[in-house]
């Protein structure tokens, strides 16, 4: 059998960054109908039948379809989602929309959450469309709408609306693929769980007044700052999960390195004094619950003492812990200023796992094995939210799956998540496109 090119996966994905479905968190926003047209028309093209679904206005997904010639043989989902995190423009080296390529890697929003996935996704599914291809189990391509904002308007809302055009054995997602430890001993991870997602909005509430007499009022705006400052001095202890000792011990660091990121109480001190900032945040993000203060709306006018403030923290939790959990941190956070907010929980998804002892990890294995002889799975819980964890409600095992080049290291590509100059190289994209294939046509052929 052929295989699809990588070349067809960069020009996709180029087309997907210029379309600029810029999801702000609002219903308004996103609108990916526009990254759901070009692939309506890529796909088409090739034949397949593409239904689309419409949370809300402008908020469009799709499915497309390959069926299966054995109702019992195990079916696969590729979920790739459209939408894209905003950006700061000042700060890019490059325009963020351009999706230029620049010294071999493409630049632009989305370049690696989670564009470059999706077009790979929708070049393999076309190309086994059109190349006639018969799998054994059903393969279904969901290109899906509001991954960044929590999923309301896509994959939650395809699981309430539409749960059966969505349901399948197994899901290959976001992320994976990155390389890992000494040269005689090399990993590449791979996604099988992560962390929960606790959004909170915490209301402070004062007495508005005359901003020219400030003296002795209640100024809502102050009581927030100091509880963001609580917020971000508080430091729970590490908690170690099932996954994090096998991550450890895959890393190329020096024994007593190891030693110290699997103690519990010198961990801490360690990820303060490393010289990597990247590398640092990713560690801490995987062994620790965080809290993350990143919104404050009150009053705007300058001389209106606020009577309310919201402040919304994003808040990411380790497995086994739910909302009674957070509401206890948020307690020895505040201290004596607990008393003095109103919580509203945004979102509660607790965290989800998928055990690599499944015939898909042992085909990833496979397929990452045709590059990388040497190589071994590593799996991983990643710090970040994706739709897996809507999947896995539907009773799916959940990977996060692609294949980097060795040149991108960890902490590097980590950095590029919602941050200034994102951009993923050409080499990783012609590697996920053949790896996907591989994975698809083994499972499902």
């Amino acid at each position: 059998m052929t295989e699809p090119r990588g070349d067809e996966t960069i020009e996709l994905l180029q087309a997907l960054i210029r379309n600029e479905c810029v999801n702000e968190g609002t219903e308004e926003s996103g609108q990916e109908i526009r990254n759901a047209d070009l692939l309506t028309d890529y796909l088409e093209g090739a034949g397949l039948d593409v239904e689309r679904y419409h949370a809300a206005p402008g908020r469009t997904s799709l499915v497309a379809r390959i069926e299966g010639s054995d109702p019992d043989a195990p079916s696969l989902c590729l979920n790739g989602h459209t939408d894209v995190v905003p950006v700061s423009p000042e700060g890019w080296r490059e325009d963020p929309f351009g999706a230029e390529i620049i010294d071999g890697e493409v630049w632009g929003r989305g370049a690696v959450d989670m564009l470059n996935l999706t077009a790979t996704m929708a070049v393999v599914t076309r190309h086994l469309a059109e190349t006639g291809w018969k799998p054994r189990g059903d393969l279904v391509f969901f290109a899906v709408a509001d991954e960044e904002s929590g999923s309301a308007y896509g994959a939650r809302w395809m699981r309430d609306h539409h749960p059966d055009v969505i349901r399948t054995d197994y899901v290959l997602t976001e992320n994976g693929g990155l390389h890992n430890g000494a040269s005689d001993a090399p990993a590449i991870s791979m996604t099988v769980g992560e962390k929960g997602v606790a959004w909170r909005r915490l209301r402070v509430r004062g007495l508005p007044g005359h901003g020219s007499m400030p003296f002795r009022t209640d100024n809502a705006l102050v009581k927030a700052a100091a509880i963001v400052q609580r917020l971000a001095d508080y430091r729970p202890p590490a908690r170690f999960h099932d996954f994090w000792r096998p991550q450890v011990e895959a890393m190329d660091l020096a024994p007593e390195m190891k030693q110290v990121l699997l103690d519990d109480a010198a961990i801490d001190e360690a990820l303060g004094a490393m010289p990597s900032r990247p590398a640092a945040s990713h560690l801490h993000a995987c062994s620790h619950t965080t809290f993350s203060p990143n919104v404050a709306v009150g009053q705007t006018k300058t001389n209106v003492i606020p009577d309310i403030v919201d402040i919304d923290v994003d808040v990411r939790t380790l497995p086994g812990e739910g909302a009674e959990e957070v509401e206890a941190h948020l307690r020895a956070a505040l201290g004596d200023l607990y008393d003095d907010v109103e919580t509203t929980a945004l979102i509660n998804d607790e965290s989800s796992v998928s055990q690599p002892n499944t015939p898909l990890w042992d085909v990833m294995q496979r397929a990452a094995n045709r590059p990388f002889p040497a190589a071994r799975l590593l799996p991983l819980i990643s710090p970040g939210f994706t739709d897996a964890r809507v999947h896995r409600e539907l009773g799916a095992i959940c990977y996060g799956a692609g294949l980097l080049s060795p040149s991108v290291s960890p902490a590097e590509f980590g950095s590029r998540f919602h941050g200034h100059n994102e951009r993923i190289d050409v080499e990783s994209l012609h590697l996920t496109t053949r790896f996907y294939h591989d994975v698809v046509t083994e499972l499902l052929g």
